[in-house]
Order: structure tokens, then C-alpha cells, then sequence
């Protein structure tokens, strides 16, 4: 197939540090092309890939002269639309900003859902372009707007080698992501106090968040903790794969939570607060513990330590591999580019 893959300019591809959708990205535009697929990233011109670049501008988050992110993203858009006819399908992962164009474009079109879709100005649009495409990362995901077009639901998936079984010889429990309301690193303090565990942060603060990160300051002091700021690629391995488990103490509907395979790719357990695609991805039991409370998560840390991590690694190369992502994807775009050559013909009869 010849594929076009549209990616957020927010973060490269792969980001330097934090970011869930440009990482998926950069993952599934490898692994395609490694399948044999004739592939074109358009992403920010640091990106990195092994697929035909396209490149716009340097990744916003890293460049202090962008003052305007759409602008950027329409000049993207100018990019792709200009060379639609050389793909197809085109595969967008930058939520609803091309649908104008994707609705007149002639070429098989998907948009992967990344983010929540619980937003109230989301109703009105979907009203407008229910005919859009749509993929799923999780069937959570889908509750607020449940009749969208879906074409499927395709859980995140890492490449085998990303990742490598660790041992948790670091006795602490890891939490990893962003300092947010939503995301809860004061449940996370809390319980480590409470189970009397060493707990290392590793997070970055957004500007949206920098209020709410003045406020739990303190808590960043508490003698059980340690915050270590952002961390790169790099040194995720050693961050999960040292750790006792992963807490995820979530308080919002998390459309998948990416931390939770990395963590199952180097075997540690995750402990999950029940919201969200949590009961999706972690098994109870198996690659982790699913929990609905304080009480039920000070429990699992207790127990944590009986779960096997090889069969906790075993269980993400069953579930969640880049190939397995690859393969669930071509298989939409294939429905998808049926369905356009279906009803090009219908509209070549009618004429």
C-alpha cells in the first residue's frame, strides 16, 4: 500500500522526551514500512523515520519562535492534500483539523482518535462530520460518542526491542507521565507514604499544568519521594524496568495510558485505578492489579510482588506488539480503501 501518515507537529517523531501520540507514530510508520509498505511521514522536520519525510517547521513544543500552532498545522495540510492522489490512504493523527478536506479528497482517509472525546464542542462538530472515519485506541474511548463512524479499535503497540524484561531490583514504585490534575501524583504520594515505598516521579509539567504543579510542590518534598523530572527514551528502561510496579492512579476517562505496555514490556506490574481503558489493557492478575480504591491499591502493593514478570512481559508481546498495531491498522485501511473505490464507481454509473 501507499501510505501517507499525518502526525501532530507538537512533539518530533519520535519526541525527544514526552509523547504518547507522536511515539505511536513513529512506531507504526517503521514497522509498516518494515512490512513492505511504501510509506510518507508528514511530521516536523526533526523527526526521524524510516519511511519518505516530509517535514514542517521544527517541533513546536522545542521551538520558542512558534507563537501560532495552527498555522503550522494548515501549511501541513497544504503539504498532504497537494500530493493526496500519490496515496492510498491517508492516516491522520491530528484529530479533527483536515475533515474539510478529507471529505473532498477523492483518497481513502482514517483519523486515529489519541485523545478524550468527553468535550462538549466535540457534539456539534461530530453533528457536522459524522460521515469522518474514525479509529479508536481503545472501546473506552468511544462512551461519550459512541456514534461516530468507527472503523475499529486498534490498541498502541511497541516494537519487542524498545524494551527489555527488568528485574525491579530498585524496590520503588515508579510513577511516570505528566504532573496533571487528571493523571493524580497526589494519590500516588499518598499511597507510598501510606505503604511506606520509595516512590521516584518521573514527569513533565505542561504550561496548562503549572498552577496545579505550584500546588502539590509540597508533596513533591515528602520524604518518600523523589522527583526526577522529564525523562528521555533513553532512560525509560532503566526507570520501569527498576521499578517494584507502576502506579497509575488515574481520575479522568484515559482513551489508553501508553506508561502501562512500556511498563508491561519490561515486566514490571502495573497498579491501575479503575477509570478509562484501564480495564482493557491490564490484565488483573496477571500484568497487574485493577483498583477501585486506597484501600484496594495499599493491597496491591502488598501483593505485587507475586506476580512473575517474565509472564507480565510475555503477556505485552502477546497483546501488544508494533506488528500486531501494523497489522490491525492495514486492515482498516484496506475496508477503507474498498469502500472509496465502491462508491467511486457507484458515482461513475450514476454520472
Amino acid at each position: 500500500m501507499r501510505i501517507g501518515q499525518i502526525a501532530p507537529l507538537f512533539e518530533s517523531v519520535p519526541p525527544r522526551f514526552y509523547g504518547g501520540t507522536e511515539r505511536v507514530v513513529s512506531y507504526l510508520t517503521d514497522e509498516l514500512v518494515r512490512q513492505g509498505h511504501e510509506v510518507t511521514l508528514f511530521a516536523s522536520e526533526d523527526s526521524r523515520t524510516l519511511a519518505r519525510h516530509v517535514g514542517v517547521g521544527r517541533a513546536i513544543r522545542l521551538d520558542p519562535a512558534c507563537r501560532d500552532p495552527i498555522a503550522r498545522h494548515v501549511v501541513l495540510l497544504e503539504k498532504v492534500f497537494a500530493r493526496a492522489h500519490e496515496f492510498d490512504v491517508l492516516h491522520f493523527h491530528i484529530d479533527y483539523l483536515h475533515y474539510p478536506l478529507s471529505r473532498r479528497a477523492g483518497v481513502a482517509c482514517v483519523t486515529t482518535l489519541h485523545g478524550r472525546l468527553d468535550l462538549p464542542d466535540l457534539v456539534p462538530l461530530y453533528a457536522e462530520f459524522a460521515d469522518m472515519p474514525v479509529i479508536s485506541i481503545s472501546d473506552a474511548q468511544r462512551a461519550p460518542l459512541p456514534q461516530l463512524n468507527w472503523r475499529g479499535t486498534v490498541h498502541h503497540g511497541l516494537p519487542r526491542d524498545a524494551y527489555a524484561l527488568g528485574r525491579g531490583g530498585g524496590g520503588y514504585l515508579a510513577f511516570l507521565g505528566r504532573l496533571s490534575p487528571e493523571k493524580r501524583p497526589d494519590r500516588a504520594v499518598r499511597l507510598a507514604e501510606r505503604a511506606g515505598v520509595r516512590l521516584l516521579i518521573a514527569a513533565k509539567v505542561d504550561p496548562a499544568d503549572r498552577a496545579y504543579y505550584e500546588t502539590i510542590k509540597p508533596l513533591l518534598r515528602n520524604p518518600w519521594v523523589e522527583y526526577v523530572g522529564e525523562i528521555g527514551e533513553a532512560e525509560k528502561n532503566d526507570f520501569l524496568g527498576n521499578a517494584r510496579a507502576l502506579l497509575f492512579p488515574i481520575d479522568w476517562p484515559e482513551p489508553f495510558g501508553l506508561v502501562m505496555i512500556e511498563a508491561m514490556a519490561c515486566g514490571t506490574p502495573v497498579i491501575a485505578y479503575r477509570c478509562g481503558a484501564v480495564a482493557e489493557i491490564v490484565d488483573h492478575g496477571v500484568t497487574g492489579f485493577i483498583v477501585d480504591g486506597e484501600a484496594q491499591a495499599l493491597a496491591a502493593i502488598r501483593a505485587v510482588d507475586g506476580l512473575d514478570r517474565a509472564a507480565i512481559r510475555a503477556r505485552f508481546e502477546r497483546r501488544f506488539s508494533v506488528e500486531h498495531m501494523a497489522l490491525a491498522y492495514t486492515a482498516i485501511y484496506a475496508q477503507q480503501m474498498r469502500l472509496v473505490h465502491t462508491k467511486t464507481d457507484a458515482d461513475e454509473r450514476a454520472a
